[in-house]
């Protein structure tokens, strides 16, 4: 791609501002096709509505769970699902391609400062105006670019950064939109009866204060040992008695916490969120997971060992990144019990009512 376009102008930044008004129809490449990844996309898809509330907006991407990521925002349209390794299935991606160029669009967005692949489906798309990052590991001209930022760096907030820049808006003057699955007030009752049920056949005490989900899995170098979780969990265990303690189990179906807690598994994203936004508390790693767990509305607590908090931390008041790095997993466990004495903590903003009568499983 940089061998391709590598014309003098694809470094600079275009002055003219984005218009507000006559764009109608929007689509966003975004080719990532990881859980974590696609989910920083939802607080750009909130900003296009809130900018452009009568459009509609189509995604070209590669997650397998790109439609119950985004199908509930009404402002969605099409979603072009690209094969996760293009190269390996040349028929889908040429058909993905082609779905896509069947559509005049007013306006086409590449949101990652980063990915070649994204700017090549740009470039291929037809539409009157294309707005990306612009950086020497930027090549293609669009008609109007930003250039990347020193601030922000978070995933979520760059996107919107680039959308607020383009239309002439001082980026930092409003909060940027958290990541949100656009859960149903339906969706988040049956997700509180499943919950209420999951941990009713194991209570054995009083009613308890709420429940906390930890998530033990994680990928790669991120992914905490089972004798980090153990020696987590025996500092952490007493000083939460009065709660609930439930493992939400990863994609392959087994507990990683020796089936010592309630396990809720679902291979559905939107069944999962369901069930973790009535969470008092969510705990896991860097991960997927984590970034559902926010996007549900549940109070977050992300624990960072290899990646950078301020490009994938949780953000919003109730969420938060924990770099532990050079911390004991007791010594964990202690942040987290004082993140959980915080009455902000416990204040979800999408928390489902408590009656849950009349709710099917």
């Amino acid at each position: 791609m940089r061998m391709v376009f590598r014309k003098r102008e694809d470094l600079a930044c275009i002055a003219a501002r984005l218009p507000r008004t006559g764009i109608h129809r929007i689509l966003v490449c975004r080719t990532v096709h990881t859980l974590g990844d696609s989910l920083t996309l939802t607080p750009l898809l909130q900003e296009l509505s809130a900018i452009y509330p009568g459009a509609e907006i189509d995604i070209v991407g590669s997650c397998p769970a790109a439609r119950e990521i985004y199908g509930a925002f009404f402002c969605v349209g099409k979603i072009i699902q690209l094969p996760a390794h293009a190269l390996r299935y040349p028929l889908r991606t040429l058909g993905a391609l082609q779905q896509m160029k069947r559509t005049h669009y007013d306006l086409v967005i590449d949101p990652d400062p980063q990915s070649q692949s994204g700017r090549l489906l740009t470039l291929l798309a037809d539409a009157t105006y294309s707005l990306g990052f612009v950086g020497p590991k930027k090549s293609g001209k669009m008609t109007h670019g930003v250039a990347v930022p020193d601030e922000p760096r978070h995933k979520g907030t760059i996107p919107v950064f680039l959308l607020r820049s383009a239309i002439g808006e001082e980026a930092s003057k409003r909060k940027y939109p958290r990541l949100d699955i656009q859960l149903s007030a339906f969706e988040r009752r049956q997700g509180q009866d499943k919950l209420a049920r999951l941990t009713s056949t194991h209570s054995v005490s009083a009613r308890k204060k709420g429940s906390i989900g930890i998530f033990a899995n994680g990928t790669g170098s991120k992914r905490l040992g089972s004798d980090w979780w153990t020696r987590f969990i025996e500092a952490f265990e007493p000083a939460v008695a009065d709660y609930d303690l439930v493992e939400i189990l990863p994609a392959f179906g087994q507990s990683l916490l020796g089936s010592r807690y309630p396990g809720y598994y679902s291979s559905n994203v939107r069944k999962m969120a369901s069930v973790i936004t009535n969470l008092s508390l969510y705990v896991s790693a860097d991960c997927g997971v984590m970034h559902l767990a926010c996007a549900s509305g549940a109070p977050t607590v992300g624990i960072f060992a290899v990646t950078d908090t301020s490009e994938w931390g949780p953000y919003g008041d109730s969420n938060h990144a924990i770099d532990a790095r050079d911390l004991t997993p007791e010594q964990v466990a202690v942040q987290i019990l004082d993140v959980l004495k915080t009455p902000i903590a416990l204040q979800s903003p999408r928390r489902a009512p408590l009656k849950v009568d009349r709710i099917p499983a």
